[in-house]
């Protein structure tokens, strides 16, 4: 990821569209008010591992009705993996 580049408010809210699509590329910027730092817009981290595969666990969960087709064990393993 490049290093931050700062920019006025009032530039970020007229440039918004401009500005997420560098986002999306991989750009970073620094959102300041009067020359102060009072934001950061840069790209999120990806969704990897055991926390993506929980959304999909627990949809097929609530598709089968919430009806579980895994152990008491397994669900409550579920339930802690979403308080991370």
């Amino acid at each position: 990821m490049s290093k931050p580049i700062p920019i006025g408010a009032y530039e970020a809210k007229t440039h918004l569209p401009r500005l997420l699509r560098e986002v999306e590329a991989g750009q970073s910027f620094t959102i300041n008010v009067r020359g102060k730092p009072v934001a950061e817009l840069r790209p999120v981290a990806p969704v990897e591992g055991a926390r993506a595969d929980f959304g999909r666990r627990m949809r097929d969960f609530m598709e089968r009705g919430g009806r579980p087709a895994m152990t008491a064990e397994e669900i409550k393993a579920l339930i802690e993996e979403g308080r991370d």
